[in-house]
């Protein structure tokens, strides 16, 4: 994939052209040393990072660690480039690596097993890798189609609500989705189609979707901000497909960015369509500082920065007690029973999937 676009705050604030802090520190002295020793842990991570700076402030004041965050392009970019520098990496922990790249990671090696503190708050569900323990769930997200409301409600149309309703004729071109070949929304959003129907179904679907008027993009950010009539960027943009795949949380973040804020989400969810990411972090293997890696990925299971992550990251926190905020509770969608596939299935058949997408569609 040569682009992940996740529904983060800096990218729905750029549609709405509302500037953003970066998420990163600089770097600190060790004062027991004369100020000579750095004290900094860095974390490599996909370009979607994102944190409050004064969360990354309590962790600096807990440890002793300042955190420099090294953004590496999109997931499968900065996924590429740790398994070039193997063994010498850029930074200390990795995070962003999903359960559609998971089996990547790990089968190169990357990480150093490593059980943070507090990982017993984490449901074993989305713990992929809890045998050995090299990686560390932080943080889900589903993938769902959205719909522009206004739309739907203008139309006097129900929204579709599930994989066979995209494909009835009344939703005819309404749908952009993204490149599974280049697009992490894209392949998930395939992957659920490929938990819903199994093996021997997913094909005949996008058959019928493609026949059906789906357009195809290279990126999220094209598909929700230029072509999806629904979101702010789409606004300006005259977009005219009121069908698009995201995250079940991008109708908090349009309700977030607007100005003044709505009573009501502009967009909905169609929760029968969506497909269940995890995100991982993990240690990575030759980390010239493993204490401070290790603080890091401890603070990242931390109550304190996964309740800090739905704002910032638009993703749902995996620590059971940890609260939603409001924002999420009453604009969010719930997703139920979203689709999965296995990571060894995954694994095996991703290249496979992607090439038989591409000449099934794209051709």
């Amino acid at each position: 994939m040569s682009t992940t676009k996740k529904l983060t705050v800096t990218a729905v604030a750029a549609a709405l052209g509302i500037s953003t802090l970066a998420a990163c520190g600089g770097e600190s002295k060790d004062s027991s040393s004369g100020g000579s020793k750095s004290k900094t842990v860095t974390l490599v991570s996909h370009d979607s990072f994102a944190a409050t700076p004064a969360v990354l402030k309590e962790f600096t004041q807990e440890t002793g660690y300042t955190v420099k965050v090294l953004k590496s392009g999109d997931a499968g970019a900065a996924l590429n480039k740790e398994i070039l520098t193997k063994g010498s990496p850029q930074g200390d922990v990795f995070f962003g690596v999903d359960n559609t790249l998971l089996s990547r990671a790990l089968d190169h090696d990357l990480f150093t097993p490593y059980v943070a503190k507090g990982l017993g708050q984490v449901p074993e569900e989305v713990q992929l890798d809890k045998d050995k323990h090299r990686v560390t769930p932080v943080d889900t997200g589903d993938i769902c189609v959205n719909y522009d409301k206004k739309y739907f409600a203008d139309k006097k149309l129900a929204p579709p609500q599930s994989f066979d309703d995209l494909i009835k004729p009344e939703y005819k071109n309404l749908l952009v989705t993204e490149n599974v070949a280049t697009s992490s929304p894209g392949l998930g959003f395939l992957l659920g189609s490929v938990g819903h129907y199994g093996d021997e179904g997913w094909q005949d679907f996008w058959k019928k979707l493609k026949a059906n008027g789906v357009k195809v993009v290279d990126g999220w950010e094209q598909a929700y901000n230029e072509e999806f009539s629904g979101s702010a960027g789409g606004k300006k943009a005259k977009a005219d497909r009121p069908l698009v795949v995201s995250y079940a949380s991008s109708p908090p973040a349009e309700v977030l960015f607007a100005e003044p804020q709505p009573t009501e989400a502009p967009t909905g969810v169609a929760t029968g369509t969506c497909f269940r990411q995890t995100e991982f972090a993990g240690l990575l293997d030759g980390a010239k500082n493993e204490a401070g890696g290790k603080a890091l990925l401890d603070f990242l299971v931390s109550k304190k920065f996964q309740e800090d992550m739905p704002l910032n990251m638009f993703v749902n926190p995996v620590v059971k007690d940890a609260k939603l905020p409001e924002l999420f509770t009453k604009f969010g969608a719930v997703v139920d029973k979203p689709e999965t596939v296995a990571p060894d299935k995954i694994a095996k058949n991703r290249e496979q999937w992607v090439q038989s997408w591409s000449s099934l569609v794209l051709k």
